[in-house]
């Protein structure tokens, strides 16, 4: 079962390498959104999956291939861990909900990071709308 967030956490921890990686993708993507999975438990994104852009314009929009989101929902199934939410990047935009992102927000509670300029942000897709998400510092 999806574990989204029914209200905004008051922040997000990431697992090491984390930010490393969204950044890593994003930058080869290049002009093209890159996109993916976050998986984890409670508020802590343990990784992010890399998918497929299979937008027919990924230089303007995203969508995860849905193979991908099935395997990784059939995995947590299975006790792997759980779909938190999505990533993508903004080549050109700025590292926060665009305008087709909020139309497009199911208000499901996912958790998203937006990546832009080398920025990565986070967000909750609550009811509301979109809720900026701080990243808490990692223990130890």
């Amino acid at each position: 079962m999806t574990r989204f967030f029914a209200e905004a956490p008051n922040a997000i921890n990431l697992s090491p390498g984390v930010l490393a990686l969204l950044r890593q993708e994003a930058e080869q993507a290049g002009a093209q959104e890159c996109c993916g999975l976050l998986l984890g438990d409670g508020s802590l994104i343990e990784r992010a999956v890399p998918t497929a852009n299979v937008a027919a314009d990924p230089f303007r929009h995203f969508e995860i291939d849905p193979q991908a989101l099935v395997q990784a929902h059939r995995a947590a199934r299975m006790g792997g861990p759980q779909v938190m939410g999505y990533y993508h990047s903004h080549p050109t935009g700025a590292a926060e909900p665009s305008a087709t992102d909020r139309a497009l927000a199911a208000g499901d509670g996912a958790v998203w990071a937006i990546i832009a300029a080398g920025d990565v942000t986070f967000w909750h897709d609550g009811k509301a709308g979109f809720a900026r998400l701080p990243i808490r510092p990692p223990c130890g």
